[in-house]
């Protein structure tokens, strides 16, 4: 006793914590009263004294709870301590507590406790009891021990505390916490109450007594109870408290080497102290028993908690407060089991099941499962029905703990209370939510703090909606929570009653706004999650990963991960759950349309097959759907009509009765429906139902007329007995009489008519869930539909003094709830990953969250209020923008930007530019999927960037861009500045007026009525807002621009478009034009034109387009700033490489070649020529495929009518082609094509001779570029890109490298011939050009190129060459010629060929055709094919009604012979000669139009004409009109016959020349088309002198006209004078072919026809018959005759030599035909003596011998 401490309890470790608490003991007792416990004490320390730890027993300390003492020893050194805690002495129980919690704490005590046997209980049981004891002293420092000890206890990992053992410790501590001395004591009490449950709880997750748990934070156990018992420093010594005794068990956390030897089996464990299972197939092995064990524990003591939690007050003392107490306290510990539980309790049915089938290891995999099931049935069936009970108590901190609860089950367990969240969200929160007038604050506070950390978790979001508002037979929990929010953030209606207090109404406004910004906010990342973007990853399947601070404080949510991975292997895609959505919210359409008009909704309800069209399917529609009218459903099967009455039987029929009592089927039949009003429909009704009743039961009644009329007496009977205007209740007798003689005549027994009167006395038949109480119209309606409405209202109408726990046929009636809820298919919980859904939630909530955030933010300047609704507005952009949800997201953006008030700037406030802050973070957060909504993000900037411009006094881009500003404006403008303003009362510039009078959001131009001066206010405020705006610095402004290089292809080219839009709108402003987009167009071009070509080209589809209207602009300052905005843009592209056979730098440069051709302003085509000059000139390396559009602006230069223009392009141009002609044979061949296009159009330039002069030399320059292989060498590159010309074998390399020339050719030369054919043919204004040496120049340059140049060409490209730029020359001077005929013969008054005009013509005819028969005669070799074309060519000519052109013709042709000489075959020839021949024939009809015109036509002679108009008086005048046309019209036919004459003498002129050239080579064939054509021409000659009518009119008409008269006569003579020739020729010279065609007979004939046409000019008849009377007289012929005879006599002398030369026999076979016209020849008067000379040689020479022979 008396050593010193250190050596009390001797060496043991037991010893030294017993020793020295045995020895206080013995100091603090009462030796007289305590003699025992003096007495045991000292024994106890002296036994102690000779125990050792390693003296000790190995085989006997297992088996003790005391460490290294047998069981006696432990029994003996322990009893003291427990008659110390018997002792009632608190100086005595002190030590004793203290010693107690050293030996748990220490883990000195080792052993099982359970009270399995109360009558022998184990040694520590007697020592927790007696420890539990001590609560009942009443001493504070007492109350502190026995918490101590008992946290000790359960904490250390070395005792096992079973069963009823643990509840006692938990109700030991529930003791002390309700009768507790002080608050801290109460405190700590609780607290360590929640302790146990924590490490308890940890034990059971982890099915062991070794794990880590966390200490509980004190303070979160006061936050809905007991605040007021914080006295001061009580939570920090609570706290501590608990610290001390978690942190001293740590010490023996790690079990010794012998615990750890039987695998977490306790080695105290006796072998009878295992139990079996109760299936008495499996004895847990070492592995499970003391895992197994724990759970069981850990589940009793959960369910006795709930249990605990349920109590309620009974009606003798409903003020209980202790109960209350232990209630609120109940809940708190199970709302801290739920904070802490883990997987094992998410475990559900499916899984278990699934585990099951693939188990390889036997029952006992099955049963560790089927033990993990109870928790989870537990949850089902204890707590939940907990919450419903309590959920009927109005005291606040139940509520608040029902909520926390709530909110832990719908975070961890929603997987497998599916059916269970849907009743309890309705009725906890939606229930709250949705009360706006009149609710608690308290309440509803917590609801909201409740709806924020739920919308926190986003996939708790994403379930709700995906399980219930997407489950026909669940609630629209997601629909009506953002709807019920929505409500919260308005407010109360204007007008209505409320309790509400300013600033409750506020708060509530704040908070509902949060929680739909949480919402929105959740979406957003969920959907981020699943589509990955951004840089985090999150798992889309685990709640786990969500930080505490998402979930508010420390708590911390583990993932409801169980829901996952069944959910998503069956509903993954979101095409189920959208047509599960879209049915519920039709089948919701037409119960509602049912509600109101029955018929319409079932017939809508069949037409769109929600139920089948038999009356089966609506009948079964009508029983078992939710949400109907029990009323209307009555009245419905009440009516008449056909399908209604089927209906209704089959409703009756769908009843099975058998076996049921009457008064039963009545009541189970209206359970459904109520009874219709009208008699006639309940009569139907009960008819049905009695037919019903007596078929299920045959033989109750005799017939069907009893029960119909004993159902209609039961129906009475109900409403007699239960309504309470009925004053005279009707008895069983008066009952019993009014049915007498029902059945058939006779009675039904008394017994039977009393007993169903006592059913429906006592119980009334009502339907399910029957209520009285009214229901608000807002709630009832969902919750009816959705079978919620009888819950909500029997669980809400009880009060505390009768609670719910009492109603039992509620609680059975919510178990079948959940029982029918559960065993449908869609009850199974379905989680999604496809963001689709995310289309269907944002349908049903971006109405509601827009009108909440811009009610919010329009109403309220509370500077949270409105961060938050811009938050939200941020969310919402981000979810529907990435989405693709087109008009959702341009609602939201819309809303932002006219919530910047930028369009009014005078009245914005902080939060207007906290929008435009949040409007420019959308733009770079969401750039991507912006698309349309660009534009109002793009205009907010646009006019943020106007008010900064007139907040830095900067003048407006007006005063830059509008011409008429005068310079007074000006100054002023670059004068105004904030200084400038607040010095001045008001200010009437007109920008900064328009600006502080503001206008609409839509409106482009702000304050376009600018009507009127501002106030000085107004311009304070303006001041102020300016200085607001400060807050947004340039860099925010401009990162957007510059951010737009990381935007992805698709929203680059929308932000363009929107800024392309913007930069119009701005531009096109009337009264403000300004740039600002403008520029940050040409930035954005600039930062984005390293994009891939694909992309770059989609963004200057755009570009080029506004570029072109803008620079098309009627302001010419604007149109100016474009396209030097354009220049910039293009000498920044220039600096690129382009690759070969790319086209993106001509369509970069296109707008400049549009502008250039449609632009109408000078100026701008002079600044284009200028930029493009510069471009060019400046990077002339880098043009590749930009040289087509440089031509192409040039081109247009080129016709511009601005001399300046012309000149300044063709310096450029010519610089081009002197200095970089190699570069732009770099490109394809349309490049080069451009280039000689351009310089064509320069030689039709009329300001300068120059000009047109050099372009044609260029032209040549080009050519021998060309021919010089110049195009060779660079083409090759591109070798690819030219398609081979076929040559042929013998051709060589050489002719193949020529061959890729000819694509650079023959554009060269088809302009070139362009040139000449337009100008031939008047289609272009080379025509009309007046300068002969610029025609002569092209012609000459083009058959000088071909001539220079054609060695190189091979046949095939000669051939190409002739068709492509020969012919067409020649071929449009022939059109020209042909329609010119036409037109002039249809019109011949009005044609006057001026000399000018012919000249041109013949002129040009003369050279080309020079030109061309040289470049035919040089390569005839090559173009010998092309002889009949070319022929036919000069053919043309002939036929030109101009003499010039018929005489270049002949020339042509005959050098054409000439040169070619005996080259030609006789093929050749002959179709030279059908050319010809075709070419005099092709001009007669012609010509016989014009003789029938001359006869149409009446000329008078001018006395004659002159004389008539005196006779006519008034008709004079029309008769001159005619006359004076009349004459026009036959000096135009006069002028036609004149060159219709010399073209045919000029054919008759070429085959004669060519045959006396060409004789022998000419084939018989060729002769026989020489004399068609000259018998042709000499008949079409001898037809035409004998028009006689025709010779006067046009002698007549000469003579008028003073003209010459044409040379018929003359050519008749030609004609034949070179038929005559050339027979005679053939006759003489050919003699063989003469015979064989008949040459003698021919040549006869034609004398004959001569001498016939000489002697009718001499008017001299061949001999008349007999019978006519005899001229004796003939008058001397006139004037004219004889000069006409005079004219043909040496045709008629040539006649008579020719037939003079006959031989002797082949004038004697004539001598019958020419003998008569020779003896009329003698009579005949001559104006030459050779005639009758030569007459005299004949008749001497041929006929006198003939004569003298006979």
């Amino acid at each position: 006793m008396s050593g010193s401490p250190q050596t009390l309890g001797g060496p043991s470790r037991c010893g030294r914590v017993l020793g020295p608490s045995l020895d206080k003991i013995i100091k603090n007792v009462a030796w007289r009263k305590h003699s025992h416990l003096v007495s045991a004490c000292k024994s106890a320390l002296d036994k102690l004294d000779s125990i050792s730890d390693s003296s000790s027993d190995p085989a006997a300390s297992s088996s003790t709870p005391l460490f290294a003492f047998s069981l006696p020893d432990a029994e003996f050194v322990l009893q003291p301590l427990i008659l110390a805690l018997d002792s009632a002495s608190p100086k005595v129980v002190e030590p004793a507590l203290d010693c107690a919690f050293r030996l748990f704490s220490l883990g000195l005590i080792r052993c099982e406790i359970d009270r399995t046997s109360p009558d022998n209980p184990s040694l520590i049981m007697r020592l927790i009891d007696s420890v539990c004891k001590c609560a009942g002293l009443g001493d504070e420092v007492i109350e502190l021990g026995v918490l101590k000890v008992l946290l000790s206890a359960v904490r250390s990992p070395s005792v096992v505390i079973r069963g009823d053992c643990l509840v006692h410790i938990v109700r030991s501590c529930y003791n002390i916490y309700l009768g507790g001395l002080n608050g801290t004591n109460q405190i700590c009490a609780k607290s360590v109450l929640s302790q146990m449950m924590i490490i308890v709880f940890t034990r059971v997750e982890e099915d062991s007594m070794l794990v880590s748990f966390r200490a509980v934070p004190v303070a979160e156990l006061l936050e809905f109870t007991d605040r007021n018992l914080n006295e001061g420093s009580s939570i920090q010594f609570v706290q501590n408290f608990i610290n001390e005794v978690v942190e001293a068990n740590e010490v023996a956390s790690t079990p010794t080497p012998s615990l750890e030897s039987h695998n977490g089996e306790h080695p105290n464990l006796k072998a009878d102290e295992k139990c079996d299972l109760a299936d008495g197939e499996f004895k847990e092995g070492p592995d499970s028993s003391g895992y197994s064990r724990i759970r069981e524990d850990g589940f009793m003591l959960f369910k006795n908690l709930c249990k605990l939690s349920m109590k309620f007050s009974s009606q003798e003392n409903p003020d209980d407060h202790i109960l209350l107490r232990g209630k609120t306290l109940s809940l708190e510990l199970l709302k801290v089991i739920m904070d802490n539980a883990g997987p094992v309790w998410r475990t559900n049915e499916r899984q278990a099941l699934a585990l099951v089938f693939v188990k390889v290891w036997g029952k006992q995999y099955w049963h560790s499962h089927n033990r993990r099931l109870r928790f989870l049935n537990a949850t089902k069936q204890y707590l939940c029905l907990s919450l419903l009970k309590n959920s009927a108590l109005s005291v606040m901190t139940i509520f608040q703990l029902l909520c926390s609860i709530f909110k832990n089950l719908l975070l961890k367990f929603r997987s497998g209370l599916k059916a269970e969240v849907g009743i309890f969200f309705p009725m906890l929160v939606l229930r709250v939510l949705e009360n706006v007038l009149q609710p608690s604050f308290l309440q509803k506070m917590t609801v909201l703090n409740l709806l924020e950390k739920i919308s926190q978790d986003p996939q708790i979001v994403i379930d709700i909606f995906v399980n219930y508002d997407c489950d026909v037979d669940a609630p629209n929990i997601f629909e009506r929570t953002v709807n019920g929010l929505l409500k919260t953030a308005m407010g109360p209606p204007p007008g209505s009653t409320t309790t509400l207090s300013p600033a409750h109404d506020h708060t509530f406004r704040l908070e509902s706004v949060k929680c739909l910004v949480r919402i929105i906010k959740s979406m957003g990342v969920w959907m981020d999650q699943q589509l990955r973007i951004g840089g985090i990853c999150l798992p889309n399947t685990s709640d786990n990963e969500i930080s505490t601070e998402n979930l508010g404080g420390d708590e911390v949510s583990l993932s409801d991960f169980e829901l996952h991975s069944e959910a998503i292997s069956e509903f993954s895609d979101s095409a189920t759950l959208e047509q599960r959505r879209a049915y519920k919210l039709e089948l919701q359409k037409g119960v509602t349309l049912f509600n109101r008009r029955p018929s319409k909704g079932i017939d809508f309800l069949i037409s769109s097959k929600k139920i089948g069209h038999t009356p089966e399917a609506v009948a079964s529609f009508l029983k078992n759907t939710s949400g109907l009218n029990e009323t209307i459903i009555g009245d419905y099967l009440g009516e008449r009509e056909d399908f209604p009455l089927k209906v209704m039987h089959a409703y009756v029929d769908s009843f099975n009765f058998e076996g049921m009592g009457f008064g039963d089927s009545i009541r189970y039949f209206l359970r459904g429906f109520r009874l219709p009003g009208e008699a006639q429909k309940i009569d139907r009704i009960m008819e049905k139902f009695a037919e019903r009743y007596c078929k299920c039961n045959p033989s109750s009644f005799t017939s069907a007329d009893t029960a119909y009329v004993l159902a209609y007496s039961v129906i009475m009977l109900n409403t007699d007995a239960h309504n309470s205007m009925v004053k005279d209740k009707m008895t069983k007798a008066d009952f019993i009489r009014n049915n007498r003689g029902i059945d058939d005549g006779k009675d039904l027994p008394e017994e039977y008519l009393g007993t169903l009167y006592e059913q429906i006395v006592k119980n009334e038949i009502k339907m399910k869930a029957d209520t009285s109480v009214p229901q608000s119209k807002q709630s009832n309606s969902v919750n009816k539909l959705l079978g919620l409405d009888g819950i909500l209202n029997l669980v809400w109408k009880q009060t505390e003094e009768k609670p719910l726990g009492a109603c039992g046929v509620l609680i059975r009636h919510i178990q079948e709830q959940f029982k029918a809820k559960s065993g449908k298919s869609e009850s199974v919980f379905c989680a999604v990953a496809d963001t689709a859904i995310l289309r269907f939630m944002v349908e049903a909530c971006w109405g509601p969250m827009l009108a909440a955030f811009s009610v919010t933010l329009d109403q309220s300047d509370d500077r949270a209020a409105t961060s938050q609704c811009l938050q939200g507005f941020r969310h919402a952009v981000h979810v529907t923008a990435v989405m693709g949800m087109q008009t959702q997201r341009d609602a939201f953006v819309t809303s932002m930007a006219k919530f910047t008030y930028l369009h009014c700037a005078a009245d914005m406030k902080q939060k207007n530019v906290d929008a435009v802050k949040a409007i420019i973070s959308v733009a770079i957060e969401d750039g991507n999927f912006l698309q349309e909504a660009w534009e109002h993000i793009l205009t907010c900037l646009s006019r943020f960037e106007h008010l900064q411009l007139l907040g830095e006094g900067a003048p407006s881009d007006a005063s830059f861009l509008t011409a008429s500003n005068a310079e007074a404006d000006e100054k002023s403008l670059k004068s105004i500045g904030i200084t400038f303003l607040k010095k001045k009362g008001t200010l009437q510039n007109p920008a900064v007026i328009a600006v502080v009078r503001g206008g609409s959001y839509d409106s482009t131009t702000l304050g376009a009525n600018t009507l009127g001066l501002v106030t000085p206010e107004q311009i304070g405020s303006f001041i102020s807002n300016l200085n607001l705006l400060d807050q947004i610095g340039n860099f925010e402004l401009n990162h957007i621009f510059a951010h737009s290089q990381r935007l992805d292809s698709e929203a680059i080219v929308a932000f363009v478009k929107a800024l392309c839009r913007v930069s119009m709108s701005e531009l096109q402003s009337p009264t403000d034009p300004r740039v600002f987009s403008l520029t940050k167009i040409v930035e954005v071009a600039h930062y984005n034109m390293n994009r891939i070509r694909l992309v770059w080209s989609r963004i200057w589809s755009v570009l080029s387009d506004f570029f072109v209207s803008v620079g098309l602009s009627e302001n010419l300052s604007v149109a100016i700033f474009v396209m030097d905005s354009l220049r910039q843009l293009a000498m920044k592209f220039l600096e690129r490489e382009e690759l070969a056979n790319y086209n993106f730098q001509n369509e970069f440069l296109r707008p400049f070649v549009i502008v250039m051709q449609k632009s109408s302003s000078a100026e701008i085509r002079e600044l284009i020529v200028r930029c493009i000059s510069q471009m060019v000139l400046s990077r002339v390396s880098n043009v590749k495929s930009g040289w087509k559009s440089v031509f192409m602006v040039f081109t247009a230069a080129a016709a511009d009518e601005r001399k300046n223009i012309v000149l300044l392009a063709f310096e450029t141009m010519e610089k081009i082609v002197r200095e970089f002609f190699p570069y732009i044979t770099e490109t394809e061949t349309v490049t080069f094509t451009d280039c000689v296009r351009c310089l064509i159009t320069f030689t039709s330039s009329r300001f300068n001779s120059d000009v047109s002069l050099n372009a044609i030399a260029f032209l040549r320059f080009c050519a021998v570029k060309l021919a010089a292989g110049g195009l060779v060498c660079k083409s090759k590159e591109n070798e690819s890109s030219f398609p081979e010309a076929n040559n042929d074998a013998s051709g060589g390399q050489d002719l193949l490298d020529k061959e890729d020339n000819v694509s650079f050719w023959i554009p060269l030369l088809t302009a070139l011939s362009d040139s000449v054919g337009m100008m031939v043919s008047g289609l272009s204004r080379l025509t009309s050009d007046p300068r002969s040496a610029i025609r002569k120049s092209a012609l000459e340059v083009l058959f000088n190129i071909l001539k220079d140049h054609g060695h190189l060409f091979s046949r095939p490209f000669w051939i190409r060459v002739c068709n492509t730029v020969i012919f067409p020359i020649f071929k449009c001077l022939g059109d020209k010629r042909e329609s010119q005929l036409d037109v002039d013969q249809s019109s011949p008054a009005s044609s006057s060929p001026g000399a000018e005009g012919s000249t041109w013509d013949s002129e040009t005819s003369t050279v080309a055709a020079q030109c061309l028969v040289d470049l035919f005669v040089r390569f005839y070799d090559v173009l010998r094919s092309q002889l009949p074309r070319l022929v036919s060519i000069m053919a043309g000519f002939l036929r030109s009604p101009s003499q010039g052109s018929a005489s270049t013709g002949v020339a042509s042709l005959m050098r054409l012979a000439g040169d070619l000489g005996g080259r030609l075959s006789e093929d050749e020839w002959t179709g030279i000669f059908t050319s010809l021949k075709e070419a005099s024939a092709s001009t007669l009809p012609r010509l016989s139009k014009l003789v029938r015109t001359m006869d149409r036509i009446e000329i008078s002679g001018h006395a004659h004409s002159y004389n008539d108009s005196e006779m006519l008086s008034g008709n004079g005048l029309a008769n001159d009109d005619s006359d004076d046309d009349n004459l026009q019209t036959a000096a135009y036919i006069v002028s036609r016959m004149k060159s219709h004459i010399a073209a045919q003498l000029l054919i008759v002129q070429v085959i004669t020349d060519l045959y006396k050239m060409h004789q022998k080579s000419l084939s018989s064939g060729s002769i026989m088309i020489l004399l068609e054509t000259f018998s042709s021409i000499a008949s079409h000659s001898h037809q035409l002198n004998s028009e006689t009518t025709l010779q006067q009119k046009v002698r007549q008409a000469c003579s008028i006209l003073e003209i010459s008269d044409p040379p018929i006569v003359h050519f008749e003579n030609e004609s034949y004078q070179n038929y005559l020739g050339f027979l005679h020729e053939l006759l003489v010279n050919n003699p063989s072919l003469s015979e064989e065609m008949n040459i003698e007979a021919q040549l006869v004939s034609v004398c004959e026809e001569v001498l016939q046409i000489y002697l009718d000019c001499a008017r001299l008849q061949s001999l008349e018959p007999v019978n006519k009377p005899v001229i004796h007289w003939i008058l001397p012929l006139g004037l004219a005759k004889k000069e006409e005879l005079a004219a043909r006599t040496p045709l008629v002398l040539s006649a008579l030599h020719a037939v003079s030369g006959l031989e002797s026999d082949s004038f004697r076979r004539y001598v019958a035909g020419l003998f008569p016209l020779l003896v009329d020849l003698v009579r005949c008067e001559h104006s030459s003596g050779e005639v009758q000379c030569v007459l005299s040689n004949i008749f001497q020479s041929c006929i006198g011998p003939i004569v003298m022979k006979f």
